[in-house]
């Protein structure tokens, strides 16, 4: 598929999102990254729109429990936030915890999906 054409599919999936039409996107990625970011990524596209969870629950599903902060440095160099919802994990203790866009951002794209998390970083 041309670069071109990926881009406005591209486009068109994130105005559905914003438009509140999406909650899934399917647009192939070719993403570069360590064998264990690839990982979490692919943990973090599995987090069901309007959902929630925990670092320590990322790191317990890639069979890694111990690896939470680590975790926390794969979600962070997420190259496609958004399609890869890094915005949908938060801190164990149900706040918000960080995000690379800031927490303003991270927290009106939880409440575009009907998510409410407490402010505050634990």
């Amino acid at each position: 598929m041309p670069a071109e054409k990926i881009l406005r599919e591209t486009v068109r999936q994130l105005q559905e999102y914003f438009a509140g039409r999406r909650t899934q996107f399917d647009i192939v990625l070719g993403l570069a990254g360590t064998s264990f970011q690839k990982q979490v990524w692919k943990e973090l596209s599995k987090i069901p729109f309007g959902k929630t969870v925990a670092y320590k629950d990322i790191a317990g599903r890639i069979k890694n429990p111990k690896a939470v902060r680590a975790v926390g440095s794969a979600n962070g160099k997420n190259p496609v936030s958004i399609i890869i919802p890094c915005h949908r994990v938060i801190a164990a203790d149900g706040t918000m915890g960080g995000y690379g866009g800031g927490l303003t951002v991270k927290q009106q794209l939880l409440k575009l999906e009907g998510v409410s998390v407490m402010q505050g970083v634990p």
